[in-house]
């Protein structure tokens, strides 16, 4: 999962995407908010490794 540009960690579910931000400071309310969450690759029900 990248923040602000910058590799923080790596999130294997929407719960790990909620605590990695949390982590960060960030508060996510929304995660369908393209302006908090880009999914790249899926989405918060499909998840591929990249």
């Amino acid at each position: 999962m990248e923040i602000d540009g910058e590799l923080f960690g790596t999130a294997k579910s929407m719960t790990d995407v909620i605590l990695l931000a949390a982590a960060a400071g960030i508060t996510i309310h929304d995660l369908d908010d393209p302006d908090a969450v880009r999914w790249v690759g899926g989405g918060k029900f499909t998840w591929k490794l990249h």
